[in-house]
C-alpha cells in the first residue's frame, strides 16, 4: 500500500480597498507560511474581484483579508459575495484588522468566518487555520 501524499492547505492573503498599511498582513502571511501554509499576498490596494480572480486561479482553500481603513463592512462582504457569484463558496474568508466587536457579529452572518483583531497571538490564526482546513489532496 502506498500513503496518499497531501499538500498543505494554500491561503491568500489580501489587502482590500485603499488601505495602504500592509505590515500587519505580512506579519500574518509569515506566520501562515512559516507554520507550513502555502501563502499567497496579492499586495494592496485589491479589489474584491482581484482578490477571488487570484483565490480562483491558485486554487485556495481560504481568503484571509486585512483592512485598517474602516471600509470592512463594504469590502468583506463584497469579497463573500464574489465568491457566491462565481460558484466558489468552499473557500474559506476570515479577516482581520481594526474592526469594531459590534460589526463582527454582523460580517460573520455576511459568510465570513472568523475575525483576528489586533493583539490577536499568531498562533491563534494558525491553529484556527490548521482546524478549519485540510490538507489536500494532489490535483488528479
Amino acid at each position: 500500500m502506498s500513503a496518499v501524499q497531501t499538500h498543505p492547505a494554500r491561503v491568500i492573503v489580501a489587502k482590500v480597498g485603499l488601505d495602504g498599511h500592509d505590515r500587519g498582513v505580512k506579519v500574518v502571511a509569515r506566520a501562515l507560511r512559516d507554520a507550513g501554509f502555502e501563502v499567497i499576498y496579492t499586495g494592496l490596494r485589491q479589489t474584491p474581484e482581484m482578490v477571488v480572480d487570484a483565490a480562483l486561479q491558485e486554487d485556495a482553500q481560504a481568503i484571509g483579508l486585512s483592512i485598517h481603513s474602516g471600509a470592512h463592512m463594504t469590502l468583506f462582504p463584497a469579497v463573500v459575495e464574489e465568491l457566491k457569484r462565481r460558484k466558489a463558496t468552499d473557500i474559506v474568508v476570515f479577516g482581520g484588522g481594526i474592526i469594531p466587536d459590534d460589526d463582527i457579529a454582523t460580517l460573520k452572518n455576511q459568510g465570513v468566518e472568523k475575525i483576528f483583531t489586533p493583539g490577536t497571538p499568531l498562533q491563534d490564526i494558525v491553529e484556527w487555520l490548521r482546524n478549519r482546513l485540510p490538507e489536500r489532496s494532489p490535483a488528479r
